[in-house]
């Protein structure tokens, strides 16, 4: 543990809604703030391989935690699927072989369950990942990020490069994004009761049938699971986060409106997509590897990012 707290860190997306709680579990393990560089875009533009070169000549880090992705809902992945593909490639690319090069002790990728085939058995296991396509609305994401999956396992056998691979499900709790444009579906349903309930409004509309599931993580269990397997993963093996509950989408808008105290219609829009018909998914492996299990009841994580919203970005 005293060596962990000993190296410097590059946390990328260190700024953002899940690197933010990455970075407040590493203080609280003892890591001086001195010790993490968070490189922002203004900086250091991770997709091109000059600024990449430079961070880590600037930085010096011993790990690197790669959380940076350009993502977001269904409607965003589908009006930018070249600009998702390449972003979140590039980046993790061009990251991958610096740290190479640099000879860094570990790299811990982020992935995302958009890797597992579109129709996955349920509960999602790492061992399917590569059995089957993506679900097509997020698949040049979805192949993107687990791509990464492949170059790790690659550089560990040949480089001898540590490194380790988390794969959550979507994630939630306070500090999300709630852009319209680009929020995932908590976020996007929070905003939507909160805003036809001030309105006044008598009914919101909803994408899809209702049918699909999903599974949500809260945010803060996920820095810790990933803080934990840069402490003790080397190699690249897929590790599944998830937090526990395969919820219906059509039940998970009723749970917030009811968050929200807004008691109009739900109505559903079924010419818009579902995405991917079911995602429960299996952290055996996380249990097993990590020593780690979710924390935070899903009912009162929703209240506390509903809470969040109100205090902090409604006027």
């Amino acid at each position: 543990m005293t060596a962990f707290i000993e190296h410097r860190f590059v946390v990328t997306g260190g700024a953002g809604f899940l690197g933010r709680n990455v970075v407040r579990v590493l203080q609280e393990r003892g890591v001086p703030r001195s010790q993490i560089t968070i490189p922002r875009r203004a900086s250091y533009d991770l997709t091109r391989e000059a600024d990449v070169e430079r961070l880590y000549a600037d930085a010096k880090p011993d790990i690197v935690l790669h959380l940076a992705a350009e993502v977001g809902g269904i409607g965003a992945n589908m009006n930018a699927p070249g600009r998702f593909f390449f972003a979140n490639m590039a980046m993790g690319f061009h990251l991958v072989e610096h740290a190479r090069l640099n000879g860094i002790a570990k790299f811990v990728h982020t992935g995302t369950v958009c890797a597992y085939p579109k129709n996955c058995p349920v509960p999602f296991r790492e061992e399917d990942i590569w059995n089957g396509f993506p679900e097509e609305t997020n698949a040049p994401y979805g192949i993107a990020k687990k791509a990464l999956f492949t170059m790790l396992d690659a550089y560990y056998r040949q480089y001898e490069l540590k490194s380790a691979v988390v794969v959550p499900v979507n994630l939630y709790g306070p500090g999300d994004n709630f852009d319209k444009q680009s929020s995932h579906v908590i976020p996007a349903l929070i905003r939507k009761c909160e805003e036809a309930r001030i309105a006044g409004r008598d009914s919101i509309q909803c994408w899809g049938t209702g049918k699909a599931t999903r599974e949500f993580l809260f945010v803060e269990d996920a820095a810790e699971a990933i803080v934990r397997a840069a402490e003790v993963i080397d190699e690249p093996s897929p590790i599944n986060l998830g937090g526990g509950r395969e919820i219906a989408i059509g039940e998970l808008v009723r749970e917030i409106a009811l968050a929200c105290d807004f008691r109009g219609e739900i109505q559903w829009d079924a010419s818009k997509p579902d995405g991917q018909p079911r995602r429960g998914i299996d952290i055996s492996r996380a249990r097993s590897l990590l020593k780690w299990a979710p924390q935070k009841d899903f009912t009162e994580g929703l209240a506390e990012t509903v809470q969040w919203w109100r205090s902090s970005c409604t006027k």
